[in-house]
Parts: C-alpha cells; sequence; structure tokens
C-alpha cells in the first residue's frame, strides 16, 4: 500500500487501513476507518494529508453527514493533529480522547510547542492542528463504550507510552486498535520495534500495558504505524524484550559516556538499524525521540 491509499483489514469486516503517507514513509502512519452503521475514524495523522483521508471516507461511501466518531488513541499529533480538520468537515462526528488529552485537542497550542521542541526540522511533515470545540469532544475513561451501532469500541488506558494514551477493543471482531501501546510493527522483519518519547515515557507502565493488551486475546493488532498484524502470541514476548533491551542499552551507554546525554543520543542515531527499513531521515528522528525519552525516565526514576 502506498501512501494516501487505503485497503480492507483482512479479516475484519467493514474495517479499512488507510496510509497516510506521514513523514514521506508509506504506511508509516496508519488511520483505521470503521464502516459500521456509526461508522468512524481511529486515529487521524498529523492532518498534514488530510485530503487523501477525506477522499479515502468518500470511496468507502462514508458523506460527510454520516461520520459518527472521531476516535484518538491519544494526543500525540501523529496520532490526532487531524482531529479538529477531521471535525470541521464532518459536522455530525463526536471526538472522543481518553481524558487527559482532552485539553490538548481543544486548545493545541502547548502541545503543538512541545512537539516542535520535541521533533525539531521534522516539523515540516506536520500541520498546524486546528482547535476541537469543547461541545465536539468527550473524554474517555477505563472501561467506557464506544457505541457504533452493531458493535461497539471498549476502552481500556495504556499510559505506559503516554498518560492520554488508550487502546480499543472490539471484542466481536476480536480486534485491538493499539496505537502505540504495543510498540511499533515492521513488516519488513516481521517484529516490533520500541517507541519511547519524552517526556512521560514509562518503562514499568508499558509492560502492564503489553500484558493488558494480551489478556484480550485478540485476532489482529492495529498498530498505528505500519498498519495491521495478526496477533500470535509471540508478539507481546517481542515487544516486552524490545523495550527491556532498549531502556538498558541507553542506560549502558549513558554509564559509558559519563552521563554525557547528547552524545548517547548522538550514538543511537547514528547506529539506529531502522534505517534499513523506512525513511533514513525519520528513521534517526525516532532514534532521537526513543534516547531523549529513556533519558527522561532514567532520570526520573533514579532520582
Amino acid at each position: 500500500m502506498n501512501a494516501g491509499e487505503f485497503e480492507p483489514v483482512h479479516g475484519v469486516p467493514d474495517l479499512f487501513v488507510h496510509d497516510t503517507g506521514m513523514f514521506d514513509t508509506d504506511e508509516y502512519g496508519s488511520v483505521y476507518v470503521y464502516d459500521a452503521d456509526e461508522p468512524a475514524v481511529i486515529d487521524t495523522g498529523t492532518g498534514a494529508n488530510r485530503e487523501t483521508l477525506f477522499k479515502t471516507l468518500d470511496e468507502v461511501g462514508i458523506e460527510r453527514d454520516d461520520l459518527a466518531w472521531i476516535v484518538a488513541t491519544h494526543a500525540h499529533l501523529d496520532h490526532a493533529g487531524g482531529a479538529g480538520h477531521l471535525a470541521k468537515r464532518y459536522p455530525e462526528a463526536e471526538v472522543v480522547v481518553p481524558e487527559q488529552g482532552v485539553g490538548h485537542l481543544v486548545d493545541p497550542e502547548a502541545l503543538v510547542a512541545g512537539t516542535k521542541s520535541a521533533v525539531g526540522d521534522q516539523w515540516r511533515y506536520y500541520d498546524d492542528p486546528e482547535p476541537v470545540p469543547e461541545d465536539r469532544i468527550t473524554g474517555l475513561a477505563d472501561g467506557d463504550r464506544i457505541d457504533l451501532g452493531d458493535r461497539e469500541l471498549v476502552v481500556h488506558d495504556a499510559p505506559g507510552h503516554a498518560p492520554h494514551h488508550a487502546v480499543y477493543h472490539e471484542p466481536d471482531a476480536e480486534v485491538v486498535f493499539t496505537a502505540d501501546a504495543a510498540g511499533i510493527y515492521v513488516p519488513e522483519v516481521d517484529t516490533v520495534r520500541q517507541t519511547t518519547p519524552p517526556p512521560q515515557f514509562d518503562l514499568d507502565q508499558c509492560l502492564r500495558d503489553l500484558g493488558a493488551v494480551a489478556d484480550l486475546e485478540p485476532e489482529y493488532c492495529c498498530f498505528g504505524h505500519f498498519g495491521p498484524r495478526k496477533y500470535d502470541e509471540s508478539l507481546i514476548g517481542e515487544a516486552k524484550r524490545a523495550y527491556v533491551e532498549w531502556v538498558e542499552a541507553v542506560r549502558a551507554k549513558r554509564a559509558e559516556l559519563d552521563g554525557d546525554d547528547e552524545a548517547v543520543v548522538e550514538h543511537f542515531e547514528s547506529t539506529s538499524a531502522d534505517v534499513e527499513f523506512w525513511n533514513p531521515e525519520r528513521a534517526r528522528a525516532d532514534a532521537s525521540l526513543n534516547t531523549r525519552g529513556v533519558l527522561t525516565y532514567l532520570d526520573r526514576t533514579e532520582e
């Protein structure tokens, strides 16, 4: 699948995955469209390539007044940056996000500033988010249910990646929209990479979140990056190992370099294996974010 295209999620009726073309990388940004009785878009991308998502919704057959739900897994702008733009185009849709993310989408100024600081030159791949009107957004809590008419999504908090992160479970189809809670799935090598951005990554909570996904026993995991994957028991084990080994690698390199954190970041930028699998510029940027997230986590937990 190429940027701007969409295709059915095999094995899950009425579900489509749209490739936003985020960061000029095919399949890096996955948005899911549920053509249910009450149609939903799950995550939105940055908003920069929103016209291709609008086209996908048109081709699926979801009219402007038909879209019922704009469902954000969390407030990070690569997942929710387009929420306000979608709300403006689809006037009947209700925006939902975990409760701690509501303020970020209603007034995104602080989130934009933090994102610009974290991503640097990569901001050119984003778009200024449109604020979501307060009367169009609802905060979600663990155990809440999103009614799609002929099916529902069950909310499960997953705050290890960020406090405003949740996963959504559709029990009948046995699919879980994991966003970033189970890492980044890399199809080329059929494995999972960690995603540990600053400032609120928490390793222990991430491991609990991964266990919670496993407890749901899904048939399919819909990742926020690089699309869906059929679930098997090895997936969660791979993800847990990736997170633990990554944190230990950053911890060891910091000790080796006598606490020179910029040198630690530069090391992992220059040695990132992900340049083999996607856009080298993005791979280096991911390495920087992931390293800084772990360094912040270590500062917090070792105090």
